[in-house]
């Protein structure tokens, strides 16, 4: 039963990723087509990402009162009716009316599931449940760019994929007695898997406890490290998923249905990184996948300014910015029980959550209006400033917790 409900959380988080390469894959096109200059695709990010930040901040008290099942499929069906409402969408204000639901949607899952897999399941289950969102990122651009090459439209990009996310929320709807199941179990052992360095399990009653609160999740020591660690991170990722394919076709000057198939090399690097984390993170710690990452992060950076002709440093690139990306997400949520306690990581993943929303909800926006008075030649330069940030606010979120997952490679394992 556990292997099963692990499966099904696999496929929420396919369904998660599936959407989140599709605005910056058709984006080229859309915005020609609905007369939009190129920086308002940030302001449909920007909606998205507003209501994500709601559903991550409330999923502890959802997540107490109707369970991580309901949330997860409730979320999904939210988002399937979004990506409809995307494709029929005339003009770009329904775009962004549209993006409220799905990112409450998006925001719901999120929340629910890592913290669920960051308690229950080991650090390489995390990163292959990453991985999961890696493929569905991957798969929608691929739908994207399909679409475009037979002149079907972007329209049926979305709308594709908008049926993929009917399917997976009834398979979602039909797993809930997994969920059940698993909650009841749960309640009679009374007991919340705590990841501390002697790998012991602390006795709990989850019926009894209370959401935190944003302010108490604040007084934390190294939670507002942590918590801008998310922002960073995905200032980063977000920023190269939306505009790389437009970077494409401004600096590189292709094609843009190859620009949007050549865009999905980064969920590429990101869904192959996080197959192979999931191995690494058997005989490596949280700490030190996050500073592979980084390395991959700059590396991949530098070799995009390299001055070569052609394509291949952007493509080779994108691709280590994606294996950089790959192990950093998972990991840092994984080890968020082991610096702040099982007993409050829903609390503090939720606040995770949304600060990582704001980053997505603020930077790439930035960025879109920086291209559009500068040049989108300043990609690069833009996600080498946010990875520096990141790593910064990781060795001292290690420095003021006493570095205390050291000893933890693999906790929390039902």
């Amino acid at each position: 039963m556990v292997n099963l409900l692990l499966a099904i959380i696999y496929l929420a988080f396919i369904s998660l990723g599936l959407p989140d390469g599709l605005l910056g894959a058709a984006w080229p096109t859309m915005s020609a087509d609905i007369h939009a200059p190129l920086s308002w695709a940030g302001g449909i990010s920007m909606v998205i990402s507003a209501g994500t930040v709601c559903s991550a901040l409330l999923s502890d008290r959802l997540t107490l009162r109707f369970g991580a099942g309901r949330v997860t499929a409730v979320s999904v069906a939210m988002t399937a009716a979004a990506l409809f409402g995307f494709s029929f969408a005339p003009n770009y204000g329904v775009l962004v009316l549209m993006a409220i639901p799905y990112g409450l949607g998006a925001g719901g899952v999120d929340a629910a599931l890592n913290n669920y897999v960051a308690v229950h399941y080991t650090s390489r289950h995390m990163s292959w449940l990453h991985c999961m969102w890696g493929l569905g990122a991957l798969i929608g651009p691929y739908i994207m760019g399909f679409t475009l090459a037979h002149g079907d439209g972007w329209q049926w990009g979305y709308r594709s994929v908008g049926i993929l996310q009917v399917v997976l929320t009834a398979v979602l709807i039909f797993s809930l007695p997994l969920w059940r199941a698993r909650g009841s179990a749960a309640q009679l052992e009374e007991v919340v898997t705590m990841p501390d360095g002697d790998g012991a399990v602390e006795p709990k009653e989850p019926a009894k406890r209370k959401p935190l609160g944003l302010l108490g999740v604040l007084r934390i020591p190294g939670a507002v490290q942590i918590l801008i660690m998310f922002f960073c991170y995905c200032a980063v990722e977000q920023t190269a998923m939306l505009w790389a394919s437009s970077y494409m076709v401004g600096v590189d000057h292709i094609g843009e249905s190859q620009a949007a198939n050549l865009a999905s090399l980064f969920f590429i690097g990101i869904t192959v990184g996080r197959f192979l984390s999931g191995f690494l993170t058997m005989r490596m710690s949280d700490p030190q996948m996050i500073r592979l990452g980084v390395v991959l992060l700059f590396a991949g950076i530098v070799v995009m300014l390299l001055p070569i002709p052609g394509i291949g440093n952007t493509v080779a690139g994108f691709v280590l910015v994606g294996l950089g990306c790959a192990p950093i997400y998972p990991c840092v949520i994984h080890s968020t029980p082991t610096y702040f306690g099982a007993d409050r990581s829903q609390a503090i993943v939720g606040v995770q959550m949304a600060c990582a929303y704001i980053g997505t909800m603020l930077v790439p926006p930035l960025f879109g209006v920086i291209a559009q008075a500068a040049t989108l030649a300043l990609l690069p330069w833009f996600l080498l400033l946010f990875s520096a940030a990141l790593i910064v606010m990781h060795e001292w979120l290690r420095a003021k917790t006493h570095a205390k997952s050291d000893s933890v490679t693999d906790s929390a394992a039902h």
